[in-house]
């Protein structure tokens, strides 16, 4: 028999109850499942998964309580072994600044699992109904694979407005709703989440925005990780010496970083011949976009961390493509926030002296995407990035790197209709010491440019997401191709359709 089994088959395991023992074969060493019966205690909510350290054999459980539970944890197996296995889930919490209001989360590392398999698993804790999924881990060496982008989503649900009235989440569309349909009808291995995930710092009731998150998302983040860079909008007053504290809470993620105040901000894992680098951009960006200006917070630590990371990975003979993802932009033609020269002085001599294939981002509401680009237009004071070929659709990444811009995930106020025209480009290029009174953000100085490095962009659709599947090819040294489709997700009615498909080939490491 297979080790695989459908979420369809999972579920319905799973769907008679969640009291007994589903498969019998259980051992002995195994926690028991808890009753539903008369606990009271707070349920299992958000349940969410993100990738251990090694994505082949790890994988970690998340979940939500309104309080303190007694002994979280997950009972996990395959359909042939059953729920035989179970990881304890440590606690982490934080208090959120706005309402004083105490959050819980709990993360169960699973551990010493089998490579491209698919797991049943349970999270519970004591007096709650449990709730359950599924999950298949990432395979050992090359392998063929589909793993999909966006940025920007928000949380399409009700809260309550500073009169306590009923209200929309900040930004919230049905889009935000409907991407996630469609990134479950793709049903890729990973998702990768370029920041700005909710907007809960704009919303009065914070928290109560992240629980409508984590619920829309779940019907996805429960099957597969969703792996999160933290945007602007993730910059939460009063929420810790940075504001990420609540984003630090909810996801525990395999970053390597010593300082818990730096925990999860930046960190890389590879999939296949996939090695894949999620930074935090407001430490090294200009514009001021979050409650609070944390601009150079880590003190070049970051950076270092980065080029290490990217001197190891392209050295290595078991990494093809170097994927970084991340929030802030390096190139846009949208009169919107524009690309950030700090990004393009600090990043852009890294990504060519390493060879980065792939750069996504959110940011700006749109889609757009680069020619391949290494170094700079000479003499060019915003530092324009140099195309070094007009191909777009099938690209060398030996040559160059390809920026896409993915932020159409289901926010509001999109701005693809706000593309210029004349082939140019804006460039936030300083921002003031102080505060505008007006607005409280650093007041910002922009510099047109022509936009020279400008391939494709959607004027049409304010909503879509990428998907990129791997070939790694056949042969020691032979050619690896991603191929890459860009969906829209339709309004009214939430249906995809493709907007563009291309290509980026590059020769395998092993050769």
């Amino acid at each position: 028999m297979s080790n695989t089994v459908s979420r369809r088959g999972a579920l319905g395991l799973m769907g008679a109850s969640a009291a007994v023992p589903l498969l019998g074969t259980g051992t002995a060493s195994a926690a028991p499942l808890a009753t539903t019966a008369g606990g009271g205690a707070t349920p299992v909510q958000g349940l969410h998964l993100t990738f251990g350290r090694d994505p082949a054999r790890q994988m970690v459980v998340s979940w939500l309580t309104d309080g303190p539970v007694r002994r979280p944890r997950v009972l996990y197996g395959t359909l042939n072994d059953g729920f035989g296995s179970y990881a304890p889930a440590v606690t982490h919490t934080y208090l959120d600044g706005a309402s004083n209001r105490t959050v819980w989360v709990h993360h169960a590392e699973i551990n010493r699992l089998c490579p491209n398999t698919e797991y049943l698993y349970i999270a519970q804790h004591e007096g709650a109904t449990p709730d359950a999924g599924t999950f298949r881990t990432a395979p050992s060496g090359r392998s063929a694979f589909t793993f999909t982008s966006f940025g920007d989503q928000s949380a399409p649900q009700v809260t309550w407005d500073l009169k306590g009235a009923p209200a929309l989440d900040f930004f919230s569309t049905p889009a935000a709703k409907d991407i996630v349909t469609g990134i479950e009808t793709v049903a890729p291995l990973f998702h990768l989440l370029n920041g700005d995930l909710c907007y809960a710092n704009l919303d009065v009731d914070r928290v109560r925005t992240w629980n409508n998150f984590f619920a829309n998302n779940a019907r996805s983040a429960r099957y597969r990780p969703w792996m999160p860079a933290a945007g602007n909008h993730e910059i939460e007053k009063s929420n810790g010496a940075l504001g990420m504290d609540a984003y630090q809470a909810y996801f525990q993620l395999p970053s390597t970083e010593t300082d818990p105040e730096l925990a999860g901000l930046w960190y890389g894992f590879t999939v296949g011949s996939v090695r894949v680098v999620v930074l935090q951009n407001d430490d090294n960006c200009l514009q001021d976009g979050g409650d609070v200006y944390v601009n150079g917070y880590s003190g070049g630590r970051q950076l270092a961390w980065l080029e290490k990371e990217l001197a190891a990975a392209r050295a290595s003979r078991d990494v093809d493509w170097i994927v970084v993802a991340m929030h802030q932009v390096m190139i846009s033609t949208s009169d919107a926030n524009g690309a950030d020269l700090g990004l393009r002085e600090k990043y852009g001599p890294l990504f060519d002296r390493y060879g980065v294939d792939l750069v996504l981002c959110g940011h700006e509401h749109d889609y757009e995407r680069s020619l391949a680009v290494h170094g700079v237009v000479a003499e060019s004071e915003t530092l324009t990035p140099n195309p070094v070929s007009d191909a777009t659709d099938d690209i060398d990444t030996t040559h160059g790197t390809v920026h896409m811009v993915l932020g159409g995930g289901g926010v509001s106020g999109t701005t693809n209709g706000s593309f210029f025209a004349d082939g140019t480009g804006k460039v936030l290029t300083a921002v003031a010491d102080k505060r505008d009174p007006a607005t409280g953000k650093r007041k910002p100085t922009y510099v047109r440019e022509k936009a020279v490095w400008s391939a494709v962009r959607d004027l049409d659709h304010p909503y879509g997401f990428a998907a990129f599947t791997v070939d790694p090819g056949r042969r020691p040294g032979g050619t690896t191709t991603m191929h890459v489709t860009y969906y829209n997700v339709a309004k009214p009615t939430g249906e995809l359709s493709v907007f563009e498909r291309f290509s980026l080939h590059r020769k395998r490491a092993d050769g």
